[in-house]
């Protein structure tokens, strides 16, 4: 499993700038690379990552994309005076050449395959490339919207060539459409482009028809370029989770990529004079999370555009953090998607039913009335005036903690020396007569037997590690997965957690008191619960996983995603226990994902100590990625019935499910 983080930057970069007043194009300065550099320098990031070198993509590597025609104007503006380089930037829209901007941009292209051979080769997992100028409004022939060559569709065509890719995944989170890409790509089934972008009904720019979600790609292409307009400013966080909820990651993991690109755009972030959304820095923690799950880690973010330096510097750090392995911060904001949103998913996904297994059993949609109908109210969006730099300044104040130093533990069992990844620390178990005096204090209607007793040690002594934040996660091993989930619940309670999340797989035998809300438990199992017994802090999920291959990301995504990050837990408890009817594909995935939440404090307790599970939980817990799924299966319409349902029961009080299929 490779290692490390890319980061590539190269001070030459900045030097393409604008030579005369130009009001449309002044925003595109040299210093959105010096500031983000600086940033993640004041977070002693660039320190931990692995240094590639820039170097200038070639001739060649350019018209793997590019026309010679346009190569050959823009290596002709090296020797132009001002006044030639102003008359050759005017062909364009929203443009401008500097005697250096073909040097640049050719090292934001090399930069760009840099990054993507030093993944590849496994030299790092994953990485990120601060360039100028950036790629993705860039057309075969003709520069666009402050792109001269687009990087990340020449990565893209790179990468199927030199290393023999068949399935690329490009995810451009820019708030501007990256129509370069999607014209370069759109008769291409071997990439899978997704791309959300301001659009105001085709007001915003580049104001184009084949921007809407009706373009789904041509010929072959059909079902591969993704379109998700945002048809109003302001959108937030929970509005860009529940897109990735309810369209790109089902997509993603029916497509399964081998190599993920991220057009990395940060004007989609709050305070951007160009986007006007209000998603804060965090959200991009959380999305590059979700796709570091995809094509076995191997994920390259390359920045696009991003116009507010503060905005943009934060937002950097939260992605290259992530991608260095560290724990996800908590999320903010209220977690329900504005009305404008669920409109504009619920139209993607219309028009992706014929093209994609996932949505097949989906039925009809809701038309928007219908989805006003159930809100009760028309949503009214805001543009928050305040002062972005001195907001930010607080927010990442409130947001960030101080990483535990370590990052996983366990308690020692049979043989776990031998498997266990590294990164994952072997902690001593409490004693017995620490152990009787917890129970008797606090747990003694819990647990009946002296036998039993003696195995809460390791779960004690690792839940503690969790709760007092020396370790970030951890894992044990229990003759009695039921016993130590509940005892695990009432102890996070009583330590002062607010709300924990408890996720069992299997027969869970002993079901908490959820009433007061601190705790929600989605119950993973295979025989049906009584109907009394689910409410709202207590889901009963009936699922049983095809023998033929993995099903089971439907039900993460479309279900138990979304009603966790509704309930933004402090705490997630995951419990695997008798007659479990997940296999191990299946249980890492949820693990990965759910580390997302809670800044990443998850305690897994696992009763069948199989040495393959406990190994994948514990890679799943240290970050290494999730491992392939094998075969796709797509869920049966019982399953996809089932989910729905659930939906139905629950989407008034978790509000994050209110984007998915039929309302």
């Amino acid at each position: 499993m490779a290692s490390g983080t890319a980061l590539i930057y190269d001070e030459e970069m900045t030097t393409h700038k604008l030579l005369w007043s130009d009001p449309i194009c002044d925003i595109e300065v040299p210093e959105r690379l010096s500031s983000s550099y600086e940033q993640l320098r004041s977070y002693h990031l660039v320190e931990r990552c692995v240094h590639v070198p820039t170097r200038e993509g070639s001739e060649e590597e350019i018209l793997l994309v590019h026309s010679l025609e346009h190569l050959e104007v823009a290596k002709s503006t090296q020797t132009m005076n001002e006044e030639e380089l102003k008359r050759v930037s005017e062909n364009y829209d929203a443009f401008f050449f500097h005697p250096s901007t073909y040097h640049c941009a050719r090292l934001a292209v090399g930069a760009a395959l840099q990054l993507v051979d030093a993944v590849m080769a496994g030299e790092v997992r994953n990485g990120m490339a601060l360039v100028r100028p950036p790629g993705h409004h860039s057309q075969r022939n003709a520069a666009n919207g402050f792109c001269l060559f687009n990087n990340v569709a020449i990565a893209a065509e790179y990468a199927k060539l030199k290393h023999g890719l068949q399935r690329i995944l490009i995810v451009d989170w820019d708030v501007h459409h990256g129509q370069g890409t999607q014209y370069i790509f759109e008769e291409d089934p071997s990439v899978l482009y997704f791309s959300w972008h301001r659009y105001e009904h085709q007001e915003f720019w580049p104001s184009l028809k084949e921007s809407n979600y009706d373009a789904v790609g041509l010929g072959k292409g059909k079902g591969f370029n993704i379109n998700l307009p945002w048809n109003k400013v302001g959108m937030g966080n929970s509005d860009y989770l529940a897109a990735f909820f309810h369209v790109l990651l089902p997509m993603a993991f029916e497509f399964d990529p081998e190599l993920v690109l991220v057009s990395s755009g940060y004007d989609s972030g709050i305070g951007d004079p160009e986007g006007q959304m209000n998603a804060t820095p965090e959200v991009f923690a959380h999305l590059t999370h979700f796709l570091m799950q995809l094509a076995n880690g191997k994920l390259c973010v390359i920045l696009e555009g991003g116009y507010h330096l503060k905005s943009l510097g934060e937002s950097v750090c939260m992605t290259v953090k992530t991608l260095l392995g560290d724990p996800v911060p908590q999320i903010t904001g209220e977690m329900a998607p504005c009305l404008s949103a669920i409109e504009s998913i619920q139209n993607v996904r219309a028009a992706h039913k014929p093209y994609w297994k996932w949505l097949a059993y989906e039925g009809s949609f809701s038309s928007f009335k219908q989805i006003l109908l159930i809100n009760g109210f028309i949503q009214k969006l805001k543009i928050i005036k305040i002062n972005t730099k001195r907001f930010l300044e607080l927010h990442m104040k409130n947001i960030l903690f101080p990483v535990p130093p370590i990052k996983t533990a366990t308690t020692g069992f049979e043989s776990s020396e031998h498997f266990l990844p590294e990164h994952v620390q072997l902690v001593k178990e409490m004693d017995e007569t620490e152990i009787k005096a917890l129970v008797s204090g606090f747990y003694a209607d819990l647990v009946k037997e002296d036998k039993t007793l003696l195995s809460l040690g390791s779960m004690f002594v690792i839940l503690d590690k969790i709760l007092k934040k020396e370790v970030c996660n951890g894992f044990a091993a229990s003759p009695t997965a039921a016993l130590s989930a509940a005892v695990a619940l009432r102890h996070s309670v009583r330590f002062g957690f607010q709300r924990v999340l408890c996720v069992f797989v299997g027969d869970m035998q002993m079901i908490p008191n959820t009433e007061d809300g601190k705790i929600l438990v989605i119950n993973i199992c295979e025989k049906e619960q009584s109907k009394k017994t689910s409410c709202k802090h207590y889901v009963s999920l009936n699922w049983k996983e095809d023998a033929g291959g993995n099903d089971f990301f439907s039900a993460v995504l479309g279900f138990i995603l979304p009603v966790a990050y509704s309930y933004q837990p402090n705490l997630t408890v995951i419990a695997v226990g008798p007659n479990r009817n997940l296999g191990i594909n299946g249980i890492s995935l949820l693990v990965a994902l759910l580390r997302g939440l809670a800044e990443s404090r998850v305690f897994a307790v696992i009763e069948d100590t199989e040495i393959s599970l406990m190994q994948s939980v514990a890679k799943a817990l240290v970050g290494a990625s999730t491992p392939p799924f094998g075969i796709y299966v797509p869920p049966t319409q019982e399953k996809v019935n089932k989910i729905k349902a659930l939906r139905d029961q629950f989407q008034q009080e978790w509000k994050m499910l209110q984007c998915s299929g039929k309302l």
